[in-house]
């Protein structure tokens, strides 16, 4: 199947222009890393900096609320400790749905770019 996959993908390369070759190899898979570092780019990057700016504070406060938990000694404190804890991993889980979403939709956009440019391709293809 991968080299089905690559013969295909070096007939694609052949009826593009240098230009959209160069362009459908920046649209190829990504690992992990280049997924997280995507998030940064684009319109929304400030957005995902005080998202991540507020994790961070928000995880800070994570721990304090875990020390006060174990320092309690009345079991309403121990209760709103315990709260707060759960507020705290609440925010920080909701935050991150959020940004894998993004990866998701990022990862989702790249496949629909080299959709079309394989049918650009296809149609130049056929036109000849």
């Amino acid at each position: 199947m991968k080299n089905n996959m690559e013969d295909i993908d070096k007939l694609i390369k052949e009826t593009l222009t240098k230009e959209e070759a160069k362009f459908y190899d920046e649209l190829g898979e990504q690992n992990i890393f280049q997924m997280l570092g995507g998030l940064f780019n684009g319109k929304n990057s400030w957005l995902t900096l005080i998202m991540n700016f507020m994790t961070a504070i928000v995880f800070g406060l994570l721990i304090y609320c875990i020390i006060q938990t174990f320092d309690a000694e009345k079991t309403n404190d121990l209760i709103l400790w315990v709260g707060g804890v759960l507020l705290c991993f609440l925010y920080i889980s909701m935050i991150k749905i959020y940004l894998w979403m993004q990866m998701h939709r990022n990862a989702l956009t790249r496949e629909i770019k080299r959709l079309e440019l394989q049918m650009s391709s296809l149609s130049s293809k056929i036109s000849e």
